[in-house]
């Protein structure tokens, strides 16, 4: 393989958030928390960054940048840039938007913060799919709206989860609900939506009236074989999707804050144009530009890699835990696992593997609703430290089994 995923990175002390900053976002605490653990005998399998090193492409393109040896107040001037994204986005998925309905922003997050207080009047209510990536709920309590969901059925339970379109469309006739926050792929189960569940899921929001911003940062990150299509492609007269996204999952670039948002509509872009901070982080930029310029090998080498590790994830849980449900997403570096059978619904998951396994992982309470019994597990890392996870996981569960 010509780029080493094996390659264990020290990541401690450089203020990032997994390894740092833990405590604040899983335990609400401050540092003076303590563990069984050491900080460094952590297995981290939580937040959504990558362990292994961001693309030397990347990483040069900042340096040509640095060694121009000044800075200054940064905007989007150079085409290329956005020239850069569309030539990535055609070459993906052949979808190019146009080029006036594209904008940065400082992360996909506080994109949908600033959009949903657009869309939404104080009285009306956001939509969204449960479980949920917790902060769609938290962009609808930041604008004080409220929120109300729809929970994916998982028929088989076997992992696999598809939208209720009867209570999906229940939901949106309320005439509060105003905006539809989406996620394709969707966070936590790493589903690829259908363009025939596309399609029925955006002519209920049009039918009632609901804006659509669809989340797509997971899209670059597909299984072998699997295709994802944006929801604006199939929909290219529509002004009603906004569609986000993001270099920073795709190239392990979380924590450069910038993301690419695409407002077909002239009263939303208006408003974006006159409220929304347009100054970005110049290595930023490059960063970004690089990265759709140039890392395309490297994205093609990092999927083969997941796969693999996803495979070793099943193949271990069915040797190991055998009554966990677990399915291979075909989307993300995210494996969402059902442990129910081996412990009871309300205990606090992330607090027990952290002090009874030393393993940092995110449950089922940190998505919204429809998860109960879930862990999430981030399986983007060096296959010895992804086997000593799992073995640490297994091990606890088992001696905890009902």
């Amino acid at each position: 393989m010509k780029y080493n995923f094996d390659e264990i990175i020290d990541r401690r002390h450089t203020n990032c958030m997994n390894t740092d900053g833990f405590r604040q976002y899983i335990f609400h605490a401050d540092e003076t928390m303590k563990f069984p653990y050491a900080d460094d005998e952590f297995i981290r399998m939580w937040i959504a960054d990558m362990e292994f090193a961001t693309p030397e492409v990347i990483i040069d393109a900042m340096r040509a940048r640095l060694d121009r040896r000044i800075f200054g107040y940064t905007r989007v001037f150079d085409p290329e840039y956005f020239q850069a994204f569309l030539n990535w986005t055609d070459k993906l998925y052949g979808w190019t938007p146009k080029r006036e309905d594209l904008f940065t922003s400082h992360g996909v997050i506080p994109a949908l913060y600033e959009l949903t207080g657009y869309l939404c009047k104080s009285d009306e209510k956001v939509l969204m799919l449960t479980p949920s990536y917790a902060y769609f709920m938290h962009a609808a309590e930041h604008n004080n709206i409220g929120y109300v969901t729809s929970d994916l059925v998982n028929t088989k339970s076997d992992g696999y989860y598809e939208i209720d379109f009867e209570d999906f469309e229940r939901k949106a006739t309320d005439p509060k609900v105003t905006l539809c926050i989406f996620c394709n792929p969707h966070n936590p189960s790493g589903r690829i939506w259908t363009e025939d569940e596309l399609r029925r899921v955006a002519e209920i929001c049009f039918k009632h009236n609901v804006f659509i911003i669809s989340d797509e940062i997971h899209c670059d990150l597909i299984r072998s074989g699997q295709t994802h299509t944006p929801m604006a492609k199939l929909f290219p007269n529509s002004d009603q999707i906004i569609t986000c996204m993001a270099p920073s999952k795709t190239f392990n670039m979380a924590g450069m804050q910038i993301s690419n948002i695409v407002i077909p509509n002239e009263a939303v872009k208006k408003l974006w144009s006159t409220y929304h901070k347009f100054d970005e982080n110049p290595l930023s930029l490059a960063a970004c530009q690089s990265a759709y310029e140039s890392g395309y090998d490297w994205l093609v080498e990092l999927r083969k890699y997941l796969d693999t590790n996803f495979e070793f994830v099943r193949d271990y849980l069915r040797a190991n835990l055998p009554d966990a449900v677990f399915r291979i997403p075909e989307a993300t570096y995210l494996g969402w696992v059902n442990v129910s059978s081996y412990v009871d619904k309300d205990v606090n998951l992330p607090m027990m593997f952290a002090n009874e396994a030393g393993v940092l992982l995110e449950g089922g309470n940190m998505f919204v609703a429809n998860s109960d019994g879930y862990i999430r597990l981030n399986v983007a890392m060096p296959r010895a430290t992804l086997e000593e996870g799992l073995r640490r996981i297994c091990k606890l569960l088992n001696s905890k089994r009902k």
